[in-house]
């Protein structure tokens, strides 16, 4: 039982002090400010895939589902990852495009939220990205039939290893046409900077639509 290995009272223990590097103004453009954050996220030693966002979608059942996924680019007004066409979050994003993007940057204290409306890249970005990736990446996109059961890891293994002797490693892998990218066009981008006694600092920028300009407001944490 979980209560025998971690009582109520150690998990309402758990709490940290935060510090007291303050978020005082960001940049006008949303993007920059992003990609400020990004790069002091990737500089930091101790975060692993900075480029790791969690991606929430409402499922056709209408339940919420998270994954991590990864940021591939910044363009274009929008964030862009590469999954399968044919994935449970691919799925949900064709009933409803309305999604929301999370970078937990927990050992800076700091998070961005985003809310916004993902979309197909074209075919030419996503042979493009795809043909930047290693080997096995583009042997295992081909191997995977993501989201599907899978009765045995030997499976998963052997479909690999067919994909590779009809592809060796040092030819060139064409792009599954069941896998691509989406890019998400924000409504919403959240800063978050954790502070002492809970009086964090929280600064949105917001927008009614893709084509309207953005808004800078502060938030009570």
């Amino acid at each position: 039982m979980a209560d025998e290995i971690v009582t109520r009272e150690e998990i309402r223990a758990m709490r940290r002090s935060y510090g007291d590097a303050g978020l005082e103004t960001l940049p006008d453009d949303p993007f920059e400010a992003f990609a400020l954050w990004l790069k002091q996220a990737h500089e930091n030693t101790v975060i692993v895939e900075a480029n790791a966002m969690v991606l929430s979608t409402l499922s056709s059942d209408s339940h919420i589902e998270t994954r991590t996924v990864l940021l591939k680019d910044i363009s274009d007004g929008g964030f862009t990852f590469f999954t399968n066409y044919e994935s449970r979050k691919a799925h949900a994003i064709s009933l409803n495009p309305n999604v929301s993007l999370l970078f937990p940057w927990y050992a800076m204290e700091r998070q961005i939220a985003i809310s916004g409306v993902a979309e197909r890249v074209s075919e030419k970005e996503s042979d493009d990205y795809f043909a930047t990736r290693p080997w096995g990446s583009q042997i295992g996109a081909w191997a995977s039939h993501q989201s599907s059961p899978l009765a045995t890891r030997g499976e998963l293994e052997q479909r690999f290893e067919g994909a590779s002797q009809k592809w060796p490693e040092g030819t060139a892998v064409p792009r599954p046409t069941f896998w691509g990218g989406y890019r998400v066009m924000p409504l919403n981008i959240e800063f978050w900077q954790g502070r002492y006694s809970r009086l964090h600092d929280r600064l949105r920028y917001e927008r009614a639509n893709t084509a309207a300009d953005w808004e800078l407001s502060r938030y009570y944490p």
